[in-house]
Order: structure tokens, then C-alpha cells, then sequence
């Protein structure tokens, strides 16, 4: 019986083969066996616990996450409620003297990141300006009160001092130049007052300016590393890391029409940082270098010059015996790079030059009638010296000499700071104005004037000055106006 099988068992085989070389011969010769190279797309997947495929890649941020966080702290700061006297000059306050009001005390928060075992923080100027006290919460929830080292709001950094009882856990600063678009980031703080909170995002931009510290600093310097990671209200001041768990910035600022997240947040690069933080740790104030050069990156105005769309920042002045001067630079050059860096426009060239001191040499790479050429260039500070500025040290300022107001003077005038004209000298504040020794400047340009600091800065890029302040012991509010021929939005 089973022999009886075999003939039609070897029928059925040759006529399988038949069929499938057929198959294959008539239908532009389809393997015997064919594998879709692209499977149909299809919206089903299997249910499971796994984490799914991810287009970008393996990109595994738990390390990162877990090592940065230890390291990121919750700031939270106390600002006293005080009385404030405005001696006004309108017809009210000369009829029924200085008006008082009072500002009830605030409390506010944000976050830092802790940069040594010994207890140094950075976060913002803005997280800690003006406050009478400074706390900080750690990640273990133990707490610790804090001094506030140095500020800057050229820069908003400000480094903080906390005594701690054991070793912390702290953030190793990464080359925010080395940072790439599209390069994957964390965003770790405090954000509306909840625990630590790390958010993913990518590097969108670089170079940023969108006039965030322009409020609080006439020099103001912008050069922000622009993610995509969740950043809110309190994040100000926490870190942006790197997949490698270490800082290429710190948190700022946020583009929105509401005041929360909408899709883009802003950090200053820790280049920049780290240079901050340096300069106040042992000087006390940040010593902002310039190169002595006017420039203009926006089209509208090179347009209006005649200037065709360039690659680089056109230079429009060179202040006089500035290290730009020194080194050959003119009117109507081109600075493409420094130290080898492509610049474009201002804020990356402001980027650039935040990170080095007065008499650094630079080598700016320009073009002059189309032919490249390169200067090394000696950074100076706004005075056209290499000399360091200490806050508290006085100053000598478009011809006359300044110092801070003291403890006792802030208070006997209820002020929370100043700084005292001891002697106009005989330059342009003496020849352009009356004002008389012993005048204390409280503000430039609408600005708030506390320190010398503050001072150097404010008249730093100012073509036109309006100095407001008062004369112990008279009420009133003075201002005057003067054109500083020194000035100009230079680097």
C-alpha cells in the first residue's frame, strides 16, 4: 500500500518545483524566498513593559540623570520688608517733604549648582539679588544657610558659600563650545517649588540674544545655548548637562507669552560661567575684558551703511588706544573668528570675549577688501589698562573718583547701595555737568547703581548718561546728563 504512495508523493514535489521556478521565472525572476526590506508600517505594537525603539537612537540618560542631580540644589531667599523715603523734586513732595512707602518682604526661589565639595554654588543674579537671606536644600532635603560670594548681572551669575559638614556631591563643567545642535541635554532644578525634576530636550541654537539681562546691566552679555528641554519658573539658576552628566550651562530664561514653558528656554554657556565664577571667587567682581571695537551683525543696519550681507561683524569704530587699535584693526573690517571660533554676530563675538581677562592676547581672524587677515589682539579693560578691578577699591571714572557707600551710610540714608563722587576731577563728568563732591549716584539710565561694579559697567557702552542720585543731607532727587566719548557697544 505504501509503495502505492510513492509515485503520488514525487508527483506532488515536481510539481511544487515546477510551479515555484515558474513563479520565479515570469515575475522578473522573485527569489524562492524573498524578505521585505522595508516591512509595511503599521500602527499596532506589541503590548509590553519594554521601552520601545527610539528613532534617535540609544540614547540612555539614567547615568547622566542620576549623577547631576545629587548636585543641583533648591535656593530659596528672604528679602526684608522696608521703608523706602522717595525725595522727589515735584511740586507735592517740596510742599509736604519725602514720601514714604513701605514693600512688604518677599520670599522667592530657584535652584544652583554645586561646583566643589567645600560648598561652592553657582546660580543666577536674579535668583539672589537683593535678598537678606539665602538658604539652600540639598537633594538628601538636609538645608544649609548660604553667602552670597560675588554677583554679576552682565552675566546673571551669582556664586554662593555654604559650610557643609561633610563632602558634596558636585558638577564637573564640560566645553560649552564642544556643544552641538541637535546633541542631547538634560535641564535639572526646582521648577515651581517641586523636587528636583530632570527634562529632556536637544541643543536648537547657539549664540543666542534676547535681551533678558539688558534690565538689570547696560553691558549686558548674551551668548545662550537654546534648548528644547522644559524649563519653568524656578528652574532659573539649575544645570543643563550633557549626556556625559557634566555642565555646559546653567538655566536662565524662557521664551514665553505667559511666563511658563512654551517650547524654548535659554543657558548661559559654562564657558562663560566658569569665568564668572573665577573671577568672583577671587576678585571678588567679574573682570570684563574688551577688545576697544564698535561692530554691527544686524542687517537692517549694515543695510543702511551700504553693507552687503557678510560673514562676520562688521567693526564701524576702533576707540583709540585700545588693543584693537594697537593691533591694526580699522573701520569696515570683518572679524570672522577668534582663537580660531567663527563669530557671525554679536552675541557670539560678546560670547567669545566674556571668557577671557584684561591682557589676554586673542587672535581675531578678519577680512579687509576681501583679503583674510589675522591680529593678535590684547584685551584691556574699560579703563585701556590690564590693571584688576576689586570692588571697594574705588574707582576712577570718566575723570573722577568714586567709592562704595558703607553699612552705616546705606542706612542712614535707607538705601540699599550707592556710590559716593569723592572728587569730579577734571574730565568729562567735570566739564560736561556741576556736580559737586560728596554726590551719591543711585542710578545710570534707569538702571540701579550699588557698586563701583555696578558703575563700571553701566557707563561701559553708554553713549549718553543720565545720572541720577542725591546730596547728603538735601532732599531731592538731581540728575545730569553728559555724552561719554569713550563709549560705544564695544568688546
Amino acid at each position: 500500500m505504501k509503495y502505492k504512495l510513492i509515485p503520488v508523493i514525487l508527483t506532488a514535489a515536481v510539481t511544487s518545483v515546477a510551479t515555484l521556478f515558474a513563479v520565479s521565472h515570469f515575475q522578473n525572476r522573485i527569489p524562492y524566498f524573498n524578505v521585505a526590506e522595508n516591512p509595511p508600517k503599521t500602527n499596532v505594537t506589541y503590548a509590553g513593559y519594554g521601552n520601545p525603539p527610539s528613532a534617535a537612537g540609544s540614547v540612555n540618560f539614567v547615568n547622566a540623570a542620576e549623577s547631576s542631580v545629587k548636585a543641583v540644589v533648591h535656593v530659596k531667599t528672604v528679602t526684608a520688608s522696608r521703608t523706602v523715603v522717595a525725595n522727589g523734586n515735584d511740586l507735592f513732595s517740596r510742599m509736604f517733604g519725602p514720601q514714604q512707602y513701605y514693600i512688604p518682604g518677599q520670599q522667592e526661589s530657584g535652584s544652583g549648582v554645586v561646583i566643589s565639595a567645600d560648598g561652592y554654588i553657582v546660580t543666577n543674579n536674579h535668583v539672589v539679588a537683593n535678598a537678606d537671606e539665602v538658604a539652600v536644600t540639598f537633594n538628601d532635603r538636609s538645608t544649609a544657610k548660604a553667602k552670597v560670594i560675588g554677583t554679576d548681572p552682565s552675566t546673571d551669575i551669582a556664586v554662593l558659600k555654604v559650610e557643609p559638614k561633610k563632602s558634596l556631591s558636585f558638577m564637573e563643567f564640560a566645553n560649552s563650545d564642544d556643544a552641538r545642535l541637535g546633541e542631547w541635554v538634560l535641564a535639572i532644578g526646582y521648577p515651581l517649588s517641586l523636587d528636583a525634576t530632570v527634562t529632556a530636550g536637544i541643543v536648537s541654537a547657539k549664540g543666542r540674544s534676547i535681551g533678558v539681562n539688558k534690565s538689570n546691566s547696560s553691558s549686558a552679555i548674551e551668548s545662550f545655548i537654546q534648548t528644547d528641554a522644559a524649563v519653568n519658573p524656578g528652574n532659573s539658576g539649575g544645570a543643563l548637562v550633557n549626556t556625559d552628566g557634566k555642565l555646559i550651562g546653567i538655566n536662565s530664561a524662557i521664551a514665553s507669552p505667559t511666563g511658563s514653558y512654551a517650547g524654548y528656554s535659554y543657558a548661559i554657556p559654562s564657558n562663560i560661567v566658569r569665568k564668572a565664577v573665577n573671577d568672583l571667587m577671587k576678585y571678588g567682581s567679574v573682570q570684563r575684558a574688551i577688545m576697544g571695537v564698535e561692530y554691527v551683525s544686524d542687517r537692517e543696519q549694515l543695510a543702511k551703511l551700504g553693507v552687503d550681507d557678510i560673514a562676520g561683524v562688521y567693526v564701524m569704530r576702533v576707540q583709540p588706544n585700545s588693543g584693537a587699535a594697537k593691533a591694526g584693526l580699522t573701520k569696515g573690517d570683518i572679524i570672522t573668528a577668534v582663537n580660531g571660533q567663527p563669530v557671525s554676530n554679536e552675541s557670539e563675538m560678546q560670547g567669545q570675549i566674556a571668557r577671557f581677562q584684561p591682557g589676554d592676547n586673542i587672535n581675531v581672524s578678519y577680512t579687509r577688501n576681501g583679503k583674510s587677515n589675522t591680529a593678535s589682539v590684547q584685551l584691556t579693560n574699560m579703563n585701556l589698562t590690564t590693571d584688576i578691578i576689586k570692588p571697594g577699591s574705588g574707582g576712577k571714572l570718566l575723570g573722577a573718583s568714586f567709592r562704595p557707600l558703607n553699612e552705616t551710610e546705606k542706612g542712614q540714608y535707607n538705601i540699599i547701595g550707592g556710590v559716593m563722587m569723592t572728587d569730579p576731577g577734571n574730565g568729562t563728568i567735570a566739564k560736561q555737568t556741576q556736580i559737586h563732591k560728596g554726590f551719591v549716584v543711585t542710578g545710570i539710565n534707569n538702571e540701579t547703581i550699588k557698586s563701583i561694579n555696578d558703575l563700571q559697567q553701566a557707563i561701559a557702552e553708554s553713549k549718553t548718561l543720565q545720572i541720577a542720585g542725591f546730596y547728603p543731607g538735601y532732599q531731592g532727587m538731581h540728575y545730569y546728563s553728559l555724552v561719554n566719548p569713550d563709549a560705544g557697544s564695544e568688546d
